[in-house]
């Protein structure tokens, strides 16, 4: 989905629009959806970009964690080491405002099992 029409969903969830690529002067609003101004859609933009950014983080940090999952099974004793991993992995999204942030991310290494 393009991020102009996400930028549209962000302001009218029931929206029905169609874009041609990712091109703000190619709106088509469908089945008598109220145009919604270029320039309110524009300032949504950074959030959507923003919102896509966490979703990508969220994605990996989350295939992360489930490689350790069967670490924190009750018949497992999971290291100190694991554990501070885990929780840094959980903590990594805290603060994050800004596409910058959410790219300058490091990800913790792993400890040995």
């Amino acid at each position: 989905m393009s991020t102009i029409i996400k930028a549209i969903l962000k302001i009218n969830p029931n929206a029905e629009v169609s874009v041609s690529g990712d091109d703000i002067n190619s709106i088509v609003w469908e089945n008598g959806t109220t145009p919604i101004s270029k320039a309110d859609i524009q300032a949504q933009l950074p959030i959507v970009e923003f919102d896509m950014s966490m979703e990508e983080l969220r994605t990996k940090r989350n295939s992360l964690l489930a490689q350790t999952d069967y670490l924190a099974l009750s018949d497992q004793t999971m290291s100190a080491e694991m554990t501070t991993y885990r929780q840094a992995l959980r903590d990594i999204t805290n603060g994050l405002t800004t596409v910058e942030d959410v790219e300058a991310v490091v990800f913790p290494e792993k400890p040995e099992v």
